[in-house]
């Protein structure tokens, strides 16, 4: 027999647990969604998938148990139980069983009312409705704390790209002075494809409306009002003022042809629709500048190589410096991530019977797009003539705007001038083309974008 004191055999390996809570600590958070879309369907499949993790990691189980829809009859896929779908959306923001609410039906009613009426039964409420709370954030902000739960719209602004939380939490302690990205996908990959691949505005638009990325009305993109929304959300958080939609001043990049992105390419810069948001002063005396624009980007800076449907945004810190946050920012995979992260925050919350508010700031001071300093590009067809450069430069010293370069081609019997300004008021630029205008000797102004340095 082998002496037991001089054994070397290893003790038998006991079972790991790798369950982190007991089923009696698990609390069930039992979910109704409006809505099971493009967004909603890949939201049940999400959670269907990462259930079990969640429950490990946070002691939460959740259970879909309502879905309100148009149409009962739609394929919605396996993970869809036909049994959860109702099409009465009201007795799903308010069903006893129903512990939190996730609105994914888009537009302003009757989601604000439905989002509304499950605050007010005490539901936490989470969406990714853009245009809802950049138009009423302050109503559903009050109702929330109000009743002292959470509202939480995370996939609001950037999809997958989590910008808000940071905002809200992160970034807290922090003096946030300058927001500034690319938050619309769409517009991103047609300026990609004209860039990268000599493609037409049009031609590119009928490319991202086939690959989806696009609506058959391609307005709220093309023309800065989806990013317009986006801007005002981040800038109500960032600055802790309301900002709404229409205090956004927008422009768009339909007028973008590639003359300009040629010129852009020749001169070190890539064209992107930004969204653009600043506060100057404190106080009574604080001023909101929230724009959405076209923008000439220096080719040295990240935001230049931002390249399809991805989105980037840069937040500037007065103590932490600039901080990048880059990813897709649409589509139902990366939206539904964003949308489980909040519902995840929101289970968590009411489990510990707390809520994180959503202050509510007063009406922002809006300062006027006026009072915007920038660089400028201008690219105008003048006659070809002895003296039309110095009449058209002397317009431009007499309103103050300084001429940073300048190059010259033939156009027959014309030519085109193409300006860099160094920085400038908006309302001296505006007084410059006004002028401009009225000169003989030009033609056209054909495009007038903003540059930003590295």
């Amino acid at each position: 027999m082998p002496d037991p004191a001089k054994s070397t055999a290893k003790p038998a390996k006991q079972p790991v647990n790798k369950t982190r809570f007991t089923d009696s600590q698990v609390a069930v958070t039992r979910v109704g969604i409006l809505g099971c879309g493009t967004v909603g369907g890949a939201l049940v499949d999400l959670i269907s998938q990462r259930a079990a993790a969640i429950e490990e990691s946070v002691g939460i189980r959740l259970e879909v148990r309502h879905i309100a829809v148009r149409n009962l009859e739609a394929d919605r896929g396996p993970a869809v139980n036909p049994d959860w779908l109702s099409t009465d959306s009201n007795a799903v923001a308010t069903a006893e069983d129903v512990d939190i609410v996730i609105e994914l039906l888009g537009g302003i009613e009757p989601a604000r009312e439905l989002i509304l009426g499950a605050l007010n039964a005490g539901k936490p409420v989470i969406t990714g409705n853009k245009e809802l709370v950049a138009n009423h954030g302050a109503e559903l902000f009050a109702a929330a704390a109000k009743n002292k739960v959470d509202f939480l719209f995370e996939a609001a602004v950037a999809g997958a790209i989590p910008i808000l939380r940071p905002l809200r939490e992160s970034l807290l302690g922090e003096d946030v002075i300058r927001i500034m990205g690319i938050v619309n996908g769409t517009t991103n990959f047609i300026l990609t494809r004209m860039t990268e691949d000599g493609a037409s505005y049009d031609e590119a638009l009928t490319e991202a409306q086939e690959l989806g990325y696009a609506e058959a009305d391609p307005t709220a993109d093309v023309e800065g009002f989806d990013a317009g929304a986006k801007a005002a959300i981040m800038a109500s958080i960032a600055f802790g003022v309301e900002v709404v939609a229409n205090d956004v001043h927008h422009e768009g990049i339909s007028n973008i042809d590639q003359t300009d992105i040629a010129f852009a390419n020749r001169l070190g810069y890539r064209i992107k629709l930004l969204a653009i948001a600043e506060v100057f002063g404190t106080g009574a005396n604080k001023e909101v500048d929230v724009r959405v624009h076209p923008v000439m980007v220096p080719l040295t800076h990240p935001l230049a190589s931002v390249r399809g449907s991805f989105n980037a945004i840069f937040v500037e810190g007065a103590a932490a410096g600039e901080l990048m946050f880059y990813g897709r920012g649409a589509g139902g995979d990366p939206t539904s991530s964003a949308v489980l992260g909040d519902l995840v925050d929101a289970a968590v919350n009411l489990r510990g019977n707390t809520f994180l508010p959503v202050p509510a700031g007063a009406p922002a001071v809006i300062r006027s797009i006026d009072e915007v300093d920038s660089a400028y590009y201008l690219n105008m067809e003048v006659g070809d003539a002895p003296g039309v450069l110095a009449e058209v430069a002397g317009v431009f010293g007499q309103n103050g705007v300084s001429i940073g370069s300048m190059e010259q081609t033939g156009l027959g019997d014309d030519a085109r001038l193409v300006f860099i300004t160094h920085i400038a008021k908006e309302r001296a630029l505006q007084q410059t083309l006004i002028e401009l205008g009225e000169l003989g000797s030009v033609r056209a102004i054909r495009s007038v974008l903003r540059v930003i340095e590295d």
